[in-house]
Protein backbone atom coordinates (compact mmCIF):
# COMPACT_ATOMS: atom_id res chain seq x y z
CA UNK A 1 0.00 0.00 0.00
CA UNK A 2 2.57 2.66 1.01
CA UNK A 3 3.69 2.77 -3.05
CA UNK A 4 0.20 3.70 -3.80
CA UNK A 5 -0.52 6.25 -1.38
CA UNK A 6 3.14 8.08 -2.08
CA UNK A 7 1.93 7.91 -5.46
CA UNK A 8 -1.51 9.37 -4.37
CA UNK A 9 0.12 12.40 -2.77
CA UNK A 10 2.67 12.98 -5.83
CA UNK A 11 -0.67 13.49 -8.32
CA UNK A 12 -2.08 15.63 -4.98
CA UNK A 13 0.82 17.24 -4.53
CA UNK A 14 1.35 17.76 -8.94
CA UNK A 15 -2.72 19.20 -8.42
CA UNK A 16 -1.93 21.80 -5.58
CA UNK A 17 1.30 23.29 -7.79
CA UNK A 18 -0.47 23.65 -10.46
CA UNK A 19 -3.54 25.35 -9.10
CA UNK A 20 -0.60 27.25 -7.28
CA UNK A 21 1.04 28.58 -10.61
CA UNK A 22 -2.05 29.10 -11.98
CA UNK A 23 -3.01 31.81 -8.93
CA UNK A 24 0.22 33.50 -9.37
CA UNK A 25 -0.21 33.67 -13.16
CA UNK A 26 -3.86 35.25 -12.37
CA UNK A 27 -2.09 37.49 -9.69
CA UNK A 28 0.37 38.80 -12.69
CA UNK A 29 -2.01 39.19 -15.26
CA UNK A 30 -5.44 40.98 -13.45
CA UNK A 31 -2.53 42.66 -10.98
CA UNK A 32 -5.43 41.31 -7.67
CA UNK A 33 -4.05 42.10 -4.34
CA UNK A 34 -2.31 40.20 -2.09
CA UNK A 35 0.19 40.52 0.64
CA UNK A 36 3.44 42.41 0.04
CA UNK A 37 5.85 39.83 2.42
CA UNK A 38 7.34 38.20 -0.66
CA UNK A 39 4.69 35.24 -0.30
CA UNK A 40 1.82 34.52 -2.55
CA UNK A 41 -1.42 34.67 -0.86
CA UNK A 42 -4.00 31.60 -0.79
CA UNK A 43 -6.77 34.51 -2.43
CA UNK A 44 -6.26 38.00 -2.89
CA UNK A 45 -6.59 40.09 -0.47
CA UNK A 46 -9.49 42.88 -0.30
CA UNK A 47 -9.80 45.18 2.86
CA UNK A 48 -6.17 45.83 2.79
CA UNK A 49 -3.31 45.88 0.49
CA UNK A 50 0.58 47.28 1.34
CA UNK A 51 2.58 48.86 -1.14
CA UNK A 52 6.45 48.87 -1.09
CA UNK A 53 7.61 52.40 -1.86
CA UNK A 54 11.68 52.42 -2.55
CA UNK A 55 12.58 56.20 -3.38
CA UNK A 56 15.25 58.76 -3.18
CA UNK A 57 15.94 60.59 0.07
CA UNK A 58 14.64 64.18 -1.53
CA UNK A 59 11.64 62.92 -2.32
CA UNK A 60 10.52 61.85 1.09
CA UNK A 61 9.01 65.55 1.97
CA UNK A 62 6.46 65.37 -0.80
CA UNK A 63 5.55 61.97 -0.34
CA UNK A 64 4.44 62.50 2.92
CA UNK A 65 1.38 64.29 1.75
CA UNK A 66 1.20 62.16 -1.28
CA UNK A 67 0.46 58.99 0.19
CA UNK A 68 -2.41 59.62 2.22
CA UNK A 69 -3.71 61.76 -0.32
CA UNK A 70 -3.62 58.53 -2.61
CA UNK A 71 -5.11 56.07 0.18
CA UNK A 72 -7.59 58.27 0.55
CA UNK A 73 -8.37 58.31 -2.72
CA UNK A 74 -8.32 54.86 -3.23
CA UNK A 75 -10.48 53.86 -0.50
CA UNK A 76 -13.18 55.92 -1.55
CA UNK A 77 -13.28 54.12 -5.13
CA UNK A 78 -12.66 50.98 -4.12
CA UNK A 79 -13.21 50.36 -0.39
CA UNK A 80 -9.50 48.80 0.22
CA UNK A 81 -7.44 50.19 2.57
CA UNK A 82 -3.81 50.87 1.65
CA UNK A 83 -1.14 50.68 3.61
CA UNK A 84 2.69 51.89 2.79
CA UNK A 85 6.35 50.52 3.37
CA UNK A 86 8.66 53.26 2.40
CA UNK A 87 12.41 53.52 2.00
CA UNK A 88 13.94 56.60 1.61
CA UNK A 89 17.45 56.19 0.52
CA UNK A 90 20.07 58.13 -1.53
CA UNK A 91 19.21 57.57 -5.72
CA UNK A 92 22.17 55.42 -6.37
CA UNK A 93 21.63 53.10 -3.03
CA UNK A 94 18.30 52.58 -3.70
CA UNK A 95 18.37 51.53 -7.22
CA UNK A 96 21.11 49.33 -6.15
CA UNK A 97 19.40 47.66 -3.28
CA UNK A 98 15.96 47.04 -5.84
CA UNK A 99 17.62 45.63 -8.23
CA UNK A 100 19.77 43.90 -5.35
CA UNK A 101 16.33 42.05 -4.15
CA UNK A 102 14.81 45.05 -2.30
CA UNK A 103 11.10 44.19 -3.22
CA UNK A 104 9.71 48.07 -3.47
CA UNK A 105 6.92 48.00 -5.61
CA UNK A 106 7.48 51.17 -6.88
CA UNK A 107 10.74 52.62 -7.58
CA UNK A 108 11.17 56.94 -7.30
CA UNK A 109 14.51 57.58 -8.28
CA UNK A 110 16.79 60.87 -9.07
CA UNK A 111 17.31 59.77 -12.66
CA UNK A 112 16.46 57.37 -15.35
CA UNK A 113 19.75 55.72 -15.48
CA UNK A 114 19.32 54.73 -11.91
CA UNK A 115 15.85 52.65 -13.18
CA UNK A 116 17.62 51.49 -15.90
CA UNK A 117 19.64 49.51 -13.36
CA UNK A 118 16.41 47.93 -12.33
CA UNK A 119 15.39 47.12 -15.49
CA UNK A 120 18.92 45.45 -16.77
CA UNK A 121 18.61 43.46 -13.34
CA UNK A 122 15.24 41.81 -14.77
CA UNK A 123 12.57 43.65 -12.79
CA UNK A 124 10.84 45.87 -14.57
CA UNK A 125 9.62 44.08 -17.94
CA UNK A 126 7.46 47.04 -19.63
CA UNK A 127 8.66 50.03 -21.28
CA UNK A 128 8.23 52.62 -18.28
CA UNK A 129 9.25 55.38 -20.18
CA UNK A 130 5.83 55.53 -22.20
CA UNK A 131 3.41 53.93 -19.69
CA UNK A 132 2.10 56.85 -17.95
CA UNK A 133 3.22 59.62 -20.16
CA UNK A 134 5.96 62.08 -19.72
CA UNK A 135 8.80 60.08 -20.54
CA UNK A 136 8.52 58.06 -17.23
CA UNK A 137 9.15 61.11 -15.12
CA UNK A 138 7.35 62.71 -12.28
CA UNK A 139 9.01 65.91 -11.49
CA UNK A 140 11.62 68.44 -12.98
CA UNK A 141 14.44 70.74 -11.09
CA UNK A 142 17.48 72.42 -11.43
CA UNK A 143 20.83 72.06 -10.13
CA UNK A 144 21.19 75.49 -7.97
CA UNK A 145 23.52 76.71 -5.10
CA UNK A 146 22.48 77.64 -1.58
CA UNK A 147 24.33 79.87 0.86
CA UNK A 148 23.68 81.07 4.26
CA UNK A 149 21.30 83.90 5.02
CA UNK A 150 22.82 87.15 3.37
CA UNK A 151 24.92 85.21 1.01
CA UNK A 152 27.79 86.43 2.91
CA UNK A 153 30.33 84.87 0.69
CA UNK A 154 28.74 86.64 -2.53
CA UNK A 155 28.15 84.28 -4.56
CA UNK A 156 26.54 85.17 -7.98
CA UNK A 157 27.82 82.36 -10.28
CA UNK A 158 29.88 78.64 -10.67
CA UNK A 159 32.91 80.32 -10.73
CA UNK A 160 32.75 81.98 -7.29
CA UNK A 161 32.69 77.92 -6.47
CA UNK A 162 36.55 78.30 -7.56
CA UNK A 163 37.88 81.38 -5.31
CA UNK A 164 39.92 80.72 -2.36
CA UNK A 165 38.35 80.62 1.01
CA UNK A 166 35.07 79.37 -0.58
CA UNK A 167 33.74 75.76 0.43
CA UNK A 168 31.67 73.49 -1.17
CA UNK A 169 29.39 71.10 -0.42
CA UNK A 170 27.34 68.54 -2.52
CA UNK A 171 27.31 64.39 -2.28
CA UNK A 172 28.87 61.66 -3.70
CA UNK A 173 28.25 60.32 -7.34
CA UNK A 174 29.06 56.77 -6.12
CA UNK A 175 26.18 56.83 -4.30
CA UNK A 176 23.94 60.17 -4.84
CA UNK A 177 21.70 60.53 -8.47
CA UNK A 178 21.91 64.20 -6.80
CA UNK A 179 25.75 64.37 -6.76
CA UNK A 180 25.32 63.51 -10.45
CA UNK A 181 23.20 66.15 -11.51
CA UNK A 182 25.04 68.97 -9.35
CA UNK A 183 28.37 67.02 -11.73
CA UNK A 184 26.63 66.95 -14.95
CA UNK A 185 25.48 71.25 -14.40
CA UNK A 186 28.95 72.31 -13.38
CA UNK A 187 30.57 70.39 -16.23
CA UNK A 188 27.96 71.23 -18.39
CA UNK A 189 28.14 75.10 -17.88
CA UNK A 190 31.98 74.74 -18.28
CA UNK A 191 31.03 73.49 -21.50
CA UNK A 192 28.73 76.15 -22.10
CA UNK A 193 31.54 78.73 -21.16
CA UNK A 194 34.21 77.07 -23.43
CA UNK A 195 31.66 77.39 -26.33
CA UNK A 196 30.88 80.77 -25.95
CA UNK A 197 34.49 81.30 -25.85
CA UNK A 198 35.78 79.33 -29.05
CA UNK A 199 32.49 78.78 -30.95
CA UNK A 200 32.86 75.03 -29.74
CA UNK A 201 32.50 72.57 -26.54
CA UNK A 202 36.21 71.91 -25.01
CA UNK A 203 35.91 69.09 -22.78
CA UNK A 204 39.01 69.80 -21.39
CA UNK A 205 38.17 73.41 -20.36
CA UNK A 206 34.99 71.63 -18.37
CA UNK A 207 37.52 68.92 -16.83
CA UNK A 208 39.71 71.60 -15.19
CA UNK A 209 36.38 73.51 -14.54
CA UNK A 210 35.60 71.19 -12.58
CA UNK A 211 38.94 70.45 -10.67
CA UNK A 212 38.80 73.92 -9.51
CA UNK A 213 36.12 73.55 -7.77
CA UNK A 214 37.10 70.42 -6.50
CA UNK A 215 39.73 71.86 -4.70
CA UNK A 216 37.20 73.57 -2.29
CA UNK A 217 35.03 70.54 -1.75
CA UNK A 218 34.61 70.15 2.15
CA UNK A 219 33.14 66.86 2.07
CA UNK A 220 31.31 64.31 -0.29
CA UNK A 221 28.18 63.08 1.83
CA UNK A 222 25.95 59.94 1.22
CA UNK A 223 23.01 61.67 -0.06
CA UNK A 224 21.78 65.00 -1.04
CA UNK A 225 19.53 64.78 2.16
CA UNK A 226 22.69 64.30 4.28
CA UNK A 227 24.48 67.07 2.54
CA UNK A 228 21.79 69.39 3.48
CA UNK A 229 21.93 68.34 7.03
CA UNK A 230 25.92 68.67 6.99
CA UNK A 231 25.17 72.37 5.71
CA UNK A 232 22.94 73.21 8.28
CA UNK A 233 24.87 71.77 10.67
CA UNK A 234 27.53 74.47 9.92
CA UNK A 235 30.15 72.71 7.80
CA UNK A 236 30.93 74.70 4.28
CA UNK A 237 29.43 78.13 2.73
CA UNK A 238 27.70 76.77 -0.41
CA UNK A 239 25.67 73.72 -1.08
CA UNK A 240 25.24 72.43 -4.56
CA UNK A 241 21.64 70.88 -4.70
CA UNK A 242 18.36 70.36 -6.29
CA UNK A 243 16.48 73.57 -6.80
CA UNK A 244 12.95 71.72 -4.91
CA UNK A 245 15.65 70.66 -1.82
CA UNK A 246 16.28 74.57 -1.09
CA UNK A 247 12.75 75.98 -1.79
CA UNK A 248 11.54 73.31 0.70
CA UNK A 249 13.25 73.74 3.24
CA UNK A 250 13.26 77.93 3.14
CA UNK A 251 9.62 77.30 3.20
CA UNK A 252 10.45 75.67 6.49
CA UNK A 253 11.99 78.06 7.90
CA UNK A 254 15.77 78.04 7.35
CA UNK A 255 17.35 80.82 6.41
CA UNK A 256 19.36 80.02 3.19
CA UNK A 257 19.87 82.27 0.29
CA UNK A 258 19.28 80.48 -3.17
CA UNK A 259 21.41 81.34 -6.32
CA UNK A 260 20.27 80.52 -9.50
CA UNK A 261 23.35 80.10 -12.01
CA UNK A 262 23.43 81.27 -15.60
CA UNK A 263 23.91 77.92 -17.13
CA UNK A 264 22.83 75.20 -15.37
CA UNK A 265 20.75 71.85 -15.87
CA UNK A 266 17.29 70.52 -16.31
CA UNK A 267 16.52 68.04 -14.11
CA UNK A 268 13.90 65.13 -14.47
CA UNK A 269 13.14 62.47 -11.62
CA UNK A 270 11.47 59.33 -12.72
CA UNK A 271 9.22 57.01 -11.11
CA UNK A 272 8.14 53.03 -12.56
CA UNK A 273 6.00 49.99 -11.65
CA UNK A 274 8.81 47.28 -10.53
CA UNK A 275 6.94 44.46 -12.62
CA UNK A 276 8.90 41.21 -11.11
CA UNK A 277 7.99 42.73 -7.09
CA UNK A 278 4.35 43.96 -8.18
CA UNK A 279 3.43 40.35 -10.07
CA UNK A 280 5.00 38.33 -6.96
CA UNK A 281 2.55 40.94 -4.69
CA UNK A 282 -0.49 41.06 -6.17
CA UNK A 283 -0.29 44.69 -6.07
CA UNK A 284 -0.09 45.46 -9.79
CA UNK A 285 -3.47 47.00 -9.93
CA UNK A 286 -2.71 49.02 -6.87
CA UNK A 287 0.85 50.29 -8.18
CA UNK A 288 -0.69 51.53 -11.39
CA UNK A 289 -2.96 53.45 -10.20
CA UNK A 290 -0.40 55.11 -7.71
CA UNK A 291 1.98 55.56 -10.45
CA UNK A 292 -1.18 56.95 -12.56
CA UNK A 293 -1.70 58.84 -9.34
CA UNK A 294 1.63 61.03 -9.54
CA UNK A 295 1.13 62.34 -13.33
CA UNK A 296 -1.94 63.65 -12.45
CA UNK A 297 -2.81 67.42 -11.83
CA UNK A 298 -3.65 67.03 -7.79
CA UNK A 299 0.10 65.19 -7.27
CA UNK A 300 1.75 67.31 -9.53
CA UNK A 301 0.11 70.82 -7.83
CA UNK A 302 1.25 69.17 -4.31
CA UNK A 303 4.44 68.18 -5.90
CA UNK A 304 5.00 72.08 -6.77
CA UNK A 305 4.14 73.10 -3.24
CA UNK A 306 7.27 71.01 -2.22
CA UNK A 307 9.13 73.18 -4.58
CA UNK A 308 9.22 70.40 -7.90
CA UNK A 309 8.67 72.00 -11.15
CA UNK A 310 6.05 69.90 -12.67
CA UNK A 311 5.81 67.89 -15.61
CA UNK A 312 2.09 68.44 -16.39
CA UNK A 313 1.51 71.23 -18.88
CA UNK A 314 -1.17 72.97 -17.48
CA UNK A 315 0.23 72.46 -13.90
CA UNK A 316 2.96 74.00 -14.78
CA UNK A 317 1.76 76.96 -16.89
CA UNK A 318 -0.66 77.30 -13.44
CA UNK A 319 2.38 77.48 -11.20
CA UNK A 320 5.25 79.37 -13.38
CA UNK A 321 5.59 82.51 -11.61
CA UNK A 322 7.04 80.41 -8.47
CA UNK A 323 10.11 79.22 -11.03
CA UNK A 324 12.81 81.43 -12.74
CA UNK A 325 14.31 79.88 -15.56
CA UNK A 326 17.74 80.50 -15.81
CA UNK A 327 19.29 82.04 -19.57
CA UNK A 328 21.36 78.96 -20.67
CA UNK A 329 19.24 76.18 -19.50
CA UNK A 330 20.26 72.67 -20.86
CA UNK A 331 18.68 68.85 -20.60
CA UNK A 332 20.91 65.80 -20.39
CA UNK A 333 21.22 65.93 -24.34
CA UNK A 334 23.45 68.89 -24.10
CA UNK A 335 25.89 66.16 -22.62
CA UNK A 336 25.35 63.34 -25.01
CA UNK A 337 22.40 61.72 -23.16
CA UNK A 338 23.14 59.52 -20.36
CA UNK A 339 24.80 56.90 -22.16
CA UNK A 340 27.79 59.27 -23.05
CA UNK A 341 27.80 60.65 -19.55
CA UNK A 342 28.16 57.43 -17.42
CA UNK A 343 31.26 56.73 -20.40
CA UNK A 344 32.60 60.22 -20.37
CA UNK A 345 32.27 61.40 -16.59
CA UNK A 346 30.99 58.39 -14.04
CA UNK A 347 33.22 55.38 -15.61
CA UNK A 348 36.18 53.70 -13.84
CA UNK A 349 38.72 56.28 -16.19
CA UNK A 350 36.01 58.40 -16.71
CA UNK A 351 36.38 62.57 -15.57
CA UNK A 352 35.02 62.45 -12.56
CA UNK A 353 37.33 60.14 -10.90
CA UNK A 354 39.89 61.84 -13.01
CA UNK A 355 39.48 64.83 -11.06
CA UNK A 356 38.79 62.68 -7.90
CA UNK A 357 41.94 61.71 -8.21
CA UNK A 358 44.00 64.40 -9.10
CA UNK A 359 45.45 63.14 -12.58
Amino acid sequence: MKPTLFKGWRIAGAALLSVALLATAACGKDGAEGTADGTQPAAPAKGSVTLVIGAYSVAKDAFGKLLPEFAKQWKAKTGQTVTFQESYEASGTQARAIAGGFEADIAVLAMESDIDKIQKAGFIDADWRKQFGDNGMITRSIAVMGTRAGNPKGIKDWEDLTRKGVKVLYPNPKTSGGAQWDINAMYGAGLKESEAKTGKKDPAYAKAFLERIHKNVESLDKSGRASMAAFEYGFGDVIVTYENELKGRIMQGVAYEEVIPASTILIENPAAVVDKNVDKHCTRKVAEAFLAYLHGEEAQHILADYGFRPVNASVMEAVEGDFVTPPNLFDIGYLGGWDEVRSTLYSPKGVWYQVLAGI
